[in-house]
C-alpha cells in the first residue's frame, strides 16, 4: 500500500492538471467566440452607420438640389411678374394710343358764387357724349368721381355746386370708353 499513495498525488495532479487544461480550452474557445461575436456585431454596426451616412448625404443632396431648384423657380417667377407687367402697360399704352383723342376741352375760371374755381367743359364733338370726371386734391389727399352727360357742341360748367371745389395743382382726368383719356393738372 506504500506504493499506490506516491502514485496517486501523481495521478491527481494529472487528473487536475487535464481538467484545468480542459477548462482554460473550453475558457478560451468562448472568449474567441465571444471576440468573433463582437467583431460580426462590429461588422453590422459599421454597415449600418454606413448606410445611414450614405442615406442622409443623399437626402442632404436632394435638399440642396430641391432648395436650388425653388431658388430658381422664384427668380423665374419674378421675371415673368416683371415681363407681365411691362407687357401689361404696354398693352395698356398701345390702346389708349389707339383711341382717338376726347374731343372736350377744359378751361377754368373762379367761381362767381363761391371760393375756388369752376371747371368749363366744352364737348367740340357732334355727338353725345358720357364721360367720367376723376378730380383728386393731393394736398387734401381727396379724390371723387362723376358721370357727365356733354350735349354735342355745348359747354357745361361743373364746380363746387355740383359736387367739387377746384385748387389750384388739382388732377383733372376725363375718361371715356370710345376716346383716349384726357389728363389736365388745374392751373
Amino acid at each position: 500500500m506504500a506504493d499506490p499513495s506516491p502514485n496517486q498525488p501523481k495521478r491527481r495532479g494529472l487528473v487536475v492538471s487535464i481538467g484545468l487544461n480542459a477548462v482554460l480550452l473550453v475558457l478560451v474557445c468562448g472568449l474567441a467566440l465571444y471576440a468573433f461575436m463582437l467583431n460580426v456585431d462590429l461588422g453590422d454596426v459599421k454597415r449600418r452607420l454606413s448606410k445611414e451616412v450614405e442615406t442622409r448625404q443623399q437626402a442632404e443632396r436632394y435638399l440642396i438640389e430641391a432648395r436650388n431648384q425653388l431658388t430658381d423657380s422664384l427668380r423665374e417667377i419674378e421675371q415673368l411678374k416683371a415681363q407681365l407687367a411691362y407687357r401689361g402697360t404696354d398693352v395698356q399704352q398701345a390702346l389708349e394710343t389707339a383711341k382717338p383723342a376726347l374731343p372736350v376741352v377744359i378751361g377754368f375760371r373762379s367761381s362767381m358764387l363761391g371760393q375756388g374755381l369752376v371747371a368749363m367743359i366744352e364737348n367740340t364733338s357732334d355727338r353725345y357724349l358720357t364721360v367720367v370726371l376723376a378730380v383728386r386734391n393731393p394736398t387734401l389727399s381727396t379724390a371723387n368721381r362723376f358721370q357727365l352727360e356733354l350735349d354735342p357742341r355745348s359747354r357745361t360748367d361743373f364746380g363746387h355746386l355740383e359736387g367739387w371745389q377746384f385748387a389750384s395743382g388739382d388732377e383733372v382726368g376725363l375718361f371715356s370708353d370710345a376716346f383716349g383719356a384726357l389728363k389736365i393738372t388745374v392751373p
